[in-house]
């Protein structure tokens, strides 16, 4: 029998959080998502603010627990040193891989003793750290995982997670129709990439109206995560990385645009804009 998988989202922001009582329906907390197989093993995709969370939930479980990061910006780092599992006597691991000459070493570095009093070395847990591929241990228990760069200023890595005909791909802070000059991974690639998959969760931060004046963030428009979903087949596409300016009703204005635009295309797709407490079960 195929062990329970399960994708909860924790934070579903970018840049900053957002606190506030126009953002109280899909939660003010940058990027943390997690991928649960089974209740033994827990994936975290980014740790941002919303890992607090996720954190609180983890430590009253024995889940062995394995944290990837898509890159080393501020929305997607900064929830770390509130992880509760640092705190107490376990194994979490920490794959963190190479992005070209630069490591991701920022989820680690900021607990240096003076951007956080607690400094990394002096937590209770017992941390295993790797500089590396996370592929090889990530397939040893059983998620059998790809990397492919992203076009985002800094660099950074999406991911593609099966296991037993399951398929996750997380692409955050992506922009898929570039800048020539910033384009590392062509619409093709991510199109192989995503290709059947049954939750593609892709930045769509920006609208039309944003651009110019923001291409080359480093972010998608919506139409483009949505074209995206259409030409690789997926089954649920989740809009993610909202915007900091957007308000809870604008963002249901966007699920709604991307539903009807997805109608008017004769897909089937699933489209969600995503939101604290987001569960899905694959």
């Amino acid at each position: 029998m195929h062990r329970p998988l399960t994708v909860r989202f924790w934070g579903v922001r970018g840049t900053f959080p957002t606190p506030g009582s126009t953002t109280l329906r899909y939660g003010g907390n940058t990027a943390c998502v997690s991928v649960h197989l089974g209740s033994d093993i827990t994936l975290v995709m980014d740790a941002g603010t919303g890992i607090r969370n996720l954190g609180k939930t983890l430590a009253a479980t024995p889940s062995e627990i394995y944290v990837v990061v898509t890159h080393n910006h501020w929305d997607h780092i900064q929830g770390f040193p509130a992880f509760q599992p640092l705190y107490q006597r376990r194994r979490v691991h920490c794959l963190l891989p190479t992005l070209g000459e630069t490591i991701t070493r920022a989820l680690i570095e900021q607990m240096d003793g003076t951007r956080f009093p607690v400094e990394f070395d002096t937590l209770l847990s017992d941390r295993q750290v790797i500089f590396d591929d996370p592929r090889p241990v990530l397939t040893a228990i059983g998620l059998h995982t790809d990397l492919i760069p992203l076009n985002h200023p800094g660099g950074g890595f999406g991911y593609r997670v099966c296991n037993e005909g399951r398929t996750i791909v997380y692409l955050t802070d992506n922009e898929l129709v570039p800048p020539a000059d910033a384009l590392v991974t062509p619409f093709e690639a991510y199109l192989e990439f995503c290709r059947g998959a049954d939750v593609l969760i892709h930045d769509a931060q920006y609208l039309p109206p944003d651009m110019p004046a923001k291409h080359g963030w480093g972010h998608s428009v919506l139409y483009q995560a949505l074209q995206l979903a259409v030409a690789a087949d997926v089954k649920h596409l989740v809009l993610f990385h909202h915007d900091p300016d957007r308000s809870d009703d604008e963002l249901d204005a966007i699920q709604t645009e991307a539903r009807s635009w997805l109608r008017q295309q004769g897909s089937s797709i699933r489209c969600t804009a995503a939101f604290e407490g987001l569960t899905l079960h694959l």
